[in-house]
């Protein structure tokens, strides 16, 4: 098993007609590193929806002739994929576009919700019929279902987030509104900014506004709804509050790109800091200090300045190969890893390493990186991990369903050093994350086992999937 992010959105809504899915695309190519299974951009012309949406990397749905296709416009929303409940498979590509009785709406979201199959059950009973099987549809049920009676979408979307829980960051667009909402909890980072021709720009992390070329306004607040029509900008906070706040800290260790800046805290002072931390608490005497490829560099370097051991380019990443981390399927993040990273001989040979990594899941890719170093000669290798060990599943957004797989749960510390063949191991100190995060207020359930939801009965990722073979078999 390896371990994934889930999603990433972009929204824009521009004063003029312009090439809205051309932004979109610069921005969701931003955001490329948040997933990797699909993609989709939905345009908005007057009030006429279109779309294109399929399975793979943005290079490969998008080509130019598919972007010429799409009509300009004033907004848009777009979305990158992995997912974290549901299979692989183009019915479950976002945004999700619906078609009810007070108009048109096309979703997208990032995260996971802790109740979804419970929801999902109950709207069955009373007669929905679903075409998917992401907890998407479930949001996107729900708000049409309470848009009958309530007097806006906004309105709609706030009366859903009374019955939703976990983690959600929503782009909505209707056919006038373009609305964002963050879940209570802030588990799933969202922010908005603006270009200097006046066009608003939401997006998961704030590298994604400056791709386009808008300035970050600030983070949208754990609860807070936004809507941006040629009214103007309104905020509704009555959600803001009422739950502690728990963004994953995970974000800054791994999944957010390094020059983002979520809640107000650079990801990559996160990092550095990170590093600087393994080096008190877990020290070693070596030569050179080498980060893996990409999110293991920052904490290399925090690593070397607080120890005063070179930082050095051991590793050398090839630059198309995707990230493994986020690819679906045991087999193919294998075969990656063969392709992806190479050693510097001449760096690292003769050499004692402090080789840094931002996560071990299962050991197996830590393992090869170790004997990456060892053919090239490396005399010592000395490896030190920017989070804490992975013991518990991650109903939020994470692909982690279960503790079956995850080495930290049957090994420790020494024995995991073994098996991956490093002279010594070192995990970043779990009591050290607030230093990252700069707030005690954040989730860590994945290290810690500290939900702060209900945990669900029924975890697996497939599990609507299961339901459907279990009913066509009848």
């Amino acid at each position: 098993m390896s371990i994934h992010e889930e999603c990433g959105v972009f929204g824009v809504i521009s004063p003029e007609v312009t090439d809205v899915a051309g932004i979109s695309y610069y921005g969701l190519y931003a955001l490329q590193h948040r997933g990797q299974e699909s993609c989709g951009i939905v345009v908005n012309d007057d009030g006429v929806f279109a779309s294109h949406k399929d399975l793979g990397l943005l290079s490969e749905v998008f080509s130019g002739d598919v972007l010429s296709r799409l009509p300009k416009g004033k907004m848009a929303v777009g979305h990158v994929r992995y997912g974290t409940t549901g299979g692989n498979n183009r019915n479950n590509c976002q945004p999700i576009e619906v078609n009810h009785q007070k108009g048109r709406m096309a979703l997208a979201h990032n995260g996971n919700l802790s109740n979804a199959a419970e929801l999902r059950n109950k709207l069955e009973l009373s007669g929905a019929i679903f075409h998917t099987t992401s907890d998407t549809e479930t949001i996107a049920y729900i708000i049409t279902k309470e848009r009958l009676s309530a007097p806006s979408i906004e309105a709609a979307l706030s009366r859903a987030m009374d019955i939703i829980d976990g983690a959600y960051s929503l782009l909505l667009m209707s056919p006038q509104k373009l609305i964002c909402a963050r879940d209570p909890y802030g588990f799933r980072p969202l922010c908005y900014g603006k270009t200097p021709d006046g066009t608003y720009i939401v997006a998961s992390e704030s590298c994604a506004i400056r791709a386009v070329g808008g300035e970050v306004i600030r983070d949208v607040e754990p609860g807070e709804i936004i809507v941006f029509s040629d009214k103007g900008v309104v905020s509704n906070k009555e959600h803001c509050g009422t739950k502690p706040h728990k963004l994953c800290v995970f974000e800054y260790i791994y999944f957010a790109r390094p020059d983002s800046v979520i809640d107000g805290v650079s990801v990559h002072e996160s990092r550095v800091e990170a590093g600087r931390i393994l080096a008190k608490t877990h020290p070693a005497d070596a030569d050179i200090v080498v980060g893996v490829p990409d999110s293991g560099l920052d904490a290399a370097l925090g690593f070397s300045l607080e120890s005063g051991i070179p930082y050095s380019i051991g590793l050398i990443k090839n630059k198309y190969i995707g990230r493994t981390f986020i690819s679906p399927g045991q087999s193919m993040r294998l075969d990656q890893v063969k392709i992806k990273l190479s050693a510097i001989e001449d760096v690292v040979r003769g050499k004692r390493v402090v080789l840094i990594d931002d996560s071990i899941v299962r050991g197996t890719t830590s393992g090869r990186l170790v004997k990456l170093l060892r053919d090239a000669g490396a005399s010592e290798i000395h490896m030190r991990i920017s989070s804490p060990p992975f013991l518990n599943p991650c109903y939020y957004g994470t692909d982690i369903d279960s503790r079956d797989n995850l080495i930290a749960c049957r090994h420790t510390v020494e024995e995991i050093a073994a098996i991956i063949g490093a002279d010594t191991l070192g995990y970043l100190p779990i009591d050290s994350l607030a230093r990252l995060a700069k707030c005690s207020d954040f989730c860590n359930a994945c290290f810690s086992g500290d939900y702060p939801t209900p945990v669900p009965a029924d975890t697996r990722k497939d599990r609507f999937e299961q339901k459907l073979s279990q009913r066509q078999k009848k």
